[in-house]
């Protein structure tokens, strides 16, 4: 084994310190958010974490000029939790009056902002931090022309949002839907911060992507589209710069156009300028696998720690049916768990007595090799039933694991109500923020497990991070490996929630609120150490 990867597996398997400032005291219930704080704190809290004084002061200074003890006008309040809320509520107003029409970002914003309320009321230089923080480093809209089958010239939309480099290059996937806006590649980058934050790894924060449905296209329309798009894309990115990776509507095969691309415009110059890419031509082992794979280890590891339990004999109800909610039922077998469910836009297919090894190989045959729809499964499987225009959660009987894998906001407050009712343990989220406010809220009043999508699902982009790895160094790691560093990754980014979590909300349950605190913490510190950038 090389020196570096030595290293690399030293790091990896040390637990991974939060950077943080003098514990608040417990909450006597999580849905209580905000009260963490009975006396006030001095301005500047003296304690230090992995090894460096972190204390707010110094050469950069996050305050406004004005008056820092009022905000708009509003005297902010001497009590801590009156002061964490009215921090939290100006944060979010800055996004709203910025950005009014980006729902999905303003929502992002408001679900990690109302996390930091403790660290707000401990010292408003966190306030201004986070504020700091919504604003994009870079962001590149481009226009994407390509030729259609019948010679016709069409134009999309291109984006690439570079959040933060705080903590390394910029690092976030491509997606092509026609749903794609400048609102959902800003809120996809903002998460991206945070769940890169998490992994242990030198990531930064990026996102990207067009409009372009790669539904219905020939594989040269694609290709002809994918080659555009990188010679928009080319100019912005780079190995130690900015190092995109795929989404939904970009798989290997595009990922592949498009790095082919990259090296005709740059005269054949072979770097780690992609992620994702085949195993033969600088690609890592188990990267199609791991957010899947890493979604399953996080749920057993804070079912093990929290509740005491194992997956094994769990019925696990998944939606989606692509690679992520494949690769989950794949690693949910080899841990002896039932997956009983997965879906696509026309509904839901349900296994009473779960997905076999053989059944799981059928559906990836229709789904991934084909392209077909769930209900050529069903026609396939005579134990299935197939649900037309329904969600998993309300489908299953006795779900015990809820692992939402298809799109944002897909899990709501009715669906919440319906896995508490059938006495659900966890909630854990395979696709970006699936998951509803007012359902978080529900799940976790009534103690159900939740795995927020930054910790939850940040797998990928971990073995991402270790394929730029391999690619620095011209080498390649056995699946083992790259599998053993995976699971050891997730095991961190749970301790990291868990403990942040108890540290300042009071329980080990509060996992989204400990993902938040953890991730912000040590972005904020990158930021206060590099300067004014």
């Amino acid at each position: 084994m090389s020196t570096f990867k030595l290293l690399l597996l030293i790091v990896m398997s040390s637990a991974v310190g939060v950077s943080s400032f003098s514990a608040p005291c417990s909450l006597p219930r999580l849905s209580t958010k905000l009260a963490v704080l009975n006396s006030p704190k001095p301005a500047h809290s003296t304690s230090k974490a992995a090894g460096r004084d972190l204390r707010f002061k110094g050469a950069v200074n996050f305050r406004p000029v004005e008056e820092t003890s009022y905000f708009e006008g509003v005297a902010l309040s001497d009590d801590p939790v009156v002061r964490g809320r009215q921090l939290i509520d100006a944060a979010v107003n800055v996004a709203r009056k910025r950005d009014p029409e980006q729902k999905l970002f303003i929502q992002t914003v408001t679900e990690i902002a109302s996390s930091l309320g403790p660290l707000f009321a401990e010292t408003d230089e966190y306030f201004f931090a986070f504020k700091h923080m919504l604003e994009p480093e870079q962001l590149h809209h481009f226009r994407v022309p390509w030729v259609d089958d019948q010679g016709r010239t069409r134009v999309q939309r291109g984006y690439r949002v570079q959040f933060s480099s705080a903590l390394g290059p910029y690092k976030g996937g491509l997606r092509f839907h026609p749903s794609v806006e400048l609102g959902t590649i800003k809120f996809l980058g903002f998460e991206q911060i945070f769940k890169n934050a998490l992994t242990t790894l030198n990531l930064g924060g990026g996102k990207g992507g067009s409009d372009f449905d790669p539904k219905g296209k020939s594989e040269a329309e694609i290709m002809r589209f994918c080659q555009s798009f990188m010679t928009a894309l080319a100019p912005y990115i780079g190995p130690n710069k900015d190092v995109p990776a795929g989404d939904i509507g970009v798989g290997g095969r595009e990922i592949g156009y498009m790095f082919g691309q990259y090296k005709r415009l740059n005269q054949g110059s072979f770097e780690g300028v992609l992620t994702g890419k085949a195993a033969d031509w600088g690609g890592s082992y188990v990267r199609p696998e791991a957010t899947g794979w890493g979604l399953v280890f996080f749920a057993q590891e804070a079912l093990k720690d929290l509740k005491s339990a194992k997956l094994s004999g769990k019925r696990c109800a998944i939606s989606g049916a692509g690679n992520v909610a494949q690769f989950a039922a794949q690693q949910l077998l080899k841990l002896g768990a039932v997956p009983v469910t997965f879906s696509d836009s026309g509904g839901t297919i349900y296994e009473p007595d779960g997905f076999t090894s053989e059944k799981l190989d059928l559906l990836m045959e229709v789904k991934s090799a084909r392209g077909a729809r769930l209900t050529d499964y069903a026609a396939r499987s005579p134990t299935s039933t197939f649900h037309p225009n329904t969600r998993p959660w309300s489908v299953a009987e006795g779900i015990e694991v809820a692992l939402p894998c298809a799109t944002q906001n897909e899990l709501d407050a009715d669906d919440a109500e319906a896995l508490v009712k059938a006495g659900c343990q966890g909630v854990f989220e395979g696709a970006n923020m699936p998951t509803t406010p007012e359902a978080v809220d529900i799940l976790e009043d009534a103690g159900v497990i939740f795995g927020p999508a930054k910790a939850a699902n940040a797998g990928g982009v971990a073995v991402s991070g270790l394929e730029m790895a391999q690619n620095a160094q011209m080498t390649q790691w056995t699946g083992e490996e790259v599998e053993r560093m995976l699971q050891r990754i997730m095991i961190d980014i749970y301790q990291q929630c868990a403990e942040s979590a108890e540290r300042y909300h009071g329980q080990r349950e509060g996992l989204k609120e400990g993902a938040n605190i953890a991730a912000f913490l040590k972005v904020a510190a990158a930021l206060r150490e590099q300067g004014a950038v």
